[in-house]
């Protein structure tokens, strides 16, 4: 499948799902607290996604059986929500899509429970510290792996490594497009980015290995050594300048 640019039209379009899915996160930290259930903040999601007139982009979707991705502490991505309640200390990274008028938007995000230590929370700032470093490459005329080794760079320096087997995206009319975006560092490869691309460039951070397995529930990704994971996403306009956050607002 083709890179595909999208008109100003779409762009419009796309800025609408990347709006839901902000004030949804926005909503979902809000709630964030020790004792609430992943399940409960699913369904807060979802409500709030339907009375916005959109369906959730992951329900469904490859046999993923809710609204929101919900990773708790070494859960890295694609935890599945249910009756863990949150504990005092704990992290969650929030993933959310969100489809409307024939368009995705896509971000995530890696929150504190409640009191977490000092280290964690430099943990959590890094992660998102390396989403924006690469954003500065995230540009016309640049090429894709420029983004990805900004990434890298920032995440291993702090001394975490990047999760390689899992990747960013491509997306637009579908969730998953074309290309993919590695955020470990590359040798040069890599598309030269153009205005009206949009990608969902995720970084997906562990405190310990990069390695990770994906459990028997077929869904929920965690790391090897069972040390915690981060998780920052927008879906990112190319533009003749600096890239635009759609899932950022504000």
């Amino acid at each position: 499948m083709a890179i595909t640019i999208k008109s100003r039209e779409q762009i419009e379009l796309m800025r609408e799902s990347g709006r839901i899915v902000f004030e949804a996160l926005a909503m979902l930290e809000k709630m964030v607290k020790p004792g609430i259930t992943t399940k409960e903040l699913d369904s807060a999601a979802e409500h709030f996604i339907l009375k916005n007139g959109a369906k959730p982009s992951f329900k469904g979707y490859r046999g993923f059986p809710a609204s929101i991705c919900s990773s708790v502490n070494n859960e890295v991505i694609h935890g599945v929500p249910g009756l863990r309640r949150l504990k005092d200390g704990d992290i969650i990274s929030i993933d959310i899509g969100v489809y409307k008028n024939g368009f995705h938007g896509d971000a995530a995000r890696t929150f504190p429970v409640g009191n977490v230590s000092d280290e964690v929370l430099k943990f959590i700032s890094v992660t998102k510290q390396s989403f924006f470093e690469g954003i500065k490459f995230a540009k016309a005329g640049h090429r894709l792996y420029e983004v990805s080794n900004a990434i890298a760079d920032c995440v291993e320096k702090n001394g975490y490594s990047v999760v390689r087997d899992w990747v960013g995206h491509g997306i637009g009319r579908n969730l998953h497009e074309e290309p993919q975006i590695p955020h470990n560092r590359q040798n040069g490869k890599g598309p030269r980015l153009y205005p009206g691309m949009v990608l969902a460039i995720e970084p997906m951070v562990n405190m310990g290995t990069f390695e990770v397995r994906v459990l028997d529930d077929e869904q929920t990704v965690v790391t090897e050594d069972g040390k915690l994971s981060a998780h920052y996403e927008n879906s990112v306009l190319i533009t003749e300048g600096e890239p635009e956050l759609l899932t950022l607002c504000g």
